[in-house]
């Protein structure tokens, strides 16, 4: 490159092209043309401690710490370096404005009211979309109409609700396209699908009220366009720790449970496709091209990636990244990158780049004196890299590879040196299957579907054994009442077993004292056998 910054920065960007490259040095924010190297625009802010570049490369957006004193948000024409618009933005959080992909519609969230801009126009507020205490927003990618879905939270027993618009239908009850409520839910995460039919809703709670978990509990809501929305419905207890849309946007991934995790690939009806059985996991990352998909466990877990073929469902390798803090696909679908940064961890800070198949291409090691706090791709254009065949060999490398051992399951030492049984297992262990319908025999059905068909078989075995026609035979007059045992095992047929012989003994018992020429009354006749 033509122009190099010695100095160290900390906060950089990308244009989604590509193209372009900025960064701030604690002195200044530059911008330079990634092909050539040569600076574009460098602008006076030395406090900056976020860029993000519009879709069209047309407008640089920077924030820096909020005072009372000056507006923090600033937008900047990057063709003529001017400010175009500064705004007073107090949390990091949800800083920037979010642009449509084409720029004809940018949206900020200002005290619970949604603000509308068109064509970089920030003087002019086209629209305003208000709901009382909106909270939070998602602009959909792609191209126009642009749809926005919108967070209400709850308040005094109402429940929380999303809402899906499309701009600028935003006047009367019945504008919106779709509607999704529900309670338990302190803050939501808002996940479009790349065609914009359908958004993923994760409602959360800062605290479990039941104890069971201390991640609080969360619920998956899927809700379209077209104005369907359902729960999506998890077989395992947990914490939700990913989800993730395919690029295809007809199916998504999600990571649940308490370890060891599941991961379930789901369609667009939120039904099972996949299951990919439980595992120490807790993120989920597609390939661009969405023909590969990487289930790993980082943070607390020890950095076990598994790569898997998503059209064949097949494993294709077991690599392991131990301490790592950031990871993301190259554009290309073939490499991924694995980087510790701090300040998440401020030791054996540095990279590594594979080939999906698990083999280490390049590692670099930053010196102990200084820190690594960001790795990021150069973006391409969609579509600049078409989907190849997956391949299962391992590439070539002299770095080789960190395929993860088995891991061993602790065992107290009581149980150690002992055959291994179901109730000595700390974990519930489940593999993998497809669970397509006709893909490997019938559908398996989760535990409380299960447990709910051994009721019903229970239930419909104890009816059969009290028809008329399948009842116990007589016992004849000569064999005593005791010698009826039969049992078929269901506690309420075994009751109505034991009730018949006493009835049966009663009117054994009745028999022998007419024998004996004793004369009884007909009142007392039905009272014993009544009280039998």
């Amino acid at each position: 490159m033509c122009f190099r910054d010695e100095r160290q920065g900390r906060y950089i960007a990308f244009s989604s092209d590509g193209s372009l490259f900025g960064w701030c040095n604690g002195s200044q924010v530059s911008v330079i043309k990634v092909s050539t190297g040569d600076l574009v625009k460098s602008f006076d802010l030395p406090k900056t401690t976020a860029l993000e570049f519009s879709p069209l490369n047309r407008v640089l957006a920077t924030w820096q710490q909020y005072t009372s004193k000056k507006a923090n948000l600033q937008l900047w024409d990057l063709q003529t370096g001017a400010c175009i618009k500064a705004f007073y933005q107090k949390k990091v959080t949800g800083w920037c404005p979010s642009w449509a992909d084409d720029e004809s519609v940018t949206v900020r969230n200002v005290n619970n009211e949604l603000h509308f801009f068109e064509n970089n126009d920030f003087e002019t507020i086209a629209n305003k979309l208000h709901l009382q205490k909106v909270s939070e927003f998602a602009l959909s990618p792609g191209s126009q109409p642009s749809k926005v879905a919108v967070y209400v939270p709850g308040s005094k027993g109402a429940p929380s609700f999303v809402r899906l618009y499309q701009y600028p239908n935003f006047g009367g009850p019945t504008s919106a396209l779709a509607n999704k409520s529900f309670f338990k839910a302190d803050k939501v995460a808002m996940l479009w699908n790349k065609k914009a039919t359908a958004v993923l809703v994760t409602a959360s709670t800062e605290v479990d009220k039941t104890g069971a978990s201390y991640y609080g509990e969360q619920t998956l809501h899927y809700v379209a366009t077209n104005g369907e929305s359902a729960v999506v419905q998890l077989p395992k207890n947990g914490p939700i720790y990913d989800v993730s849309w395919n690029p295809n946007s007809s199916e998504f991934c999600v990571v649940y449970g308490f370890m060891p995790a599941k991961a379930t690939v789901f369609n667009h009806k939120c039904e099972s496709v996949f299951d990919f059985g439980t595992g120490p996991r807790n993120a989920a990352f597609y390939s661009p091209q969405g023909h590969i998909l990487v289930l790993a466990g980082f943070g607390n877990l020890r950095g076990q990636m598994e790569v898997w073929d998503v059209k064949k469902y097949k494993q294709v390798s077991k690599p392991q990244a131990e301490d790592t803090t950031h990871f993301s696909w190259c554009p290309d679908g073939e490499h991924i990158v694995t980087s510790t940064c701090s300040p998440r961890l401020r030791v054996s800070n540095g990279y590594k780049i594979w080939h999906y198949t698990g083999t280490v291409l390049y590692k670099h090691e930053t010196p102990s004196n200084k820190e690594l706090w960001e790795v990021l791709w150069q973006p391409f254009p969609t579509g600049a890299f078409p989907e190849k065949p997956v391949k299962y060999q391992a590439s070539p490398s002299e770095l080789g590879s960190t395929e993860a051992k088995p891991a061993q399951a602790y065992r107290p030492p009581a149980l150690r040196n002992k055959p291994q049984t179901a109730s000595s297992k700390l974990h519930e262990e489940e593999p993998p299957q497809n669970m397509k319908p006709g893909a490997a025999g019938e559908k398996q059905m989760s535990k409380a579907a299960l447990k709910n068909q051994k009721k019903r078989e229970a239930k419909k075995a104890a009816k059969q054994e009290n028809k008329p026609d399948e009842a116990p035979p007589p016992v004849a007059d000569s064999a005593p009442a005791s010698h009826v045992t039969s049992s078929c095992g269901d506690p309420e047929t075994d009751k109505k077993i034991k009730n018949l012989k006493k009835k049966l003994k009663a009117i054994d018992e009745l028999k022998e004292q007419q024998a004996a020429g004793k004369v009884m009354q007909k009142n007392q006749v039905i009272k014993q056998c009544s009280s039998a």
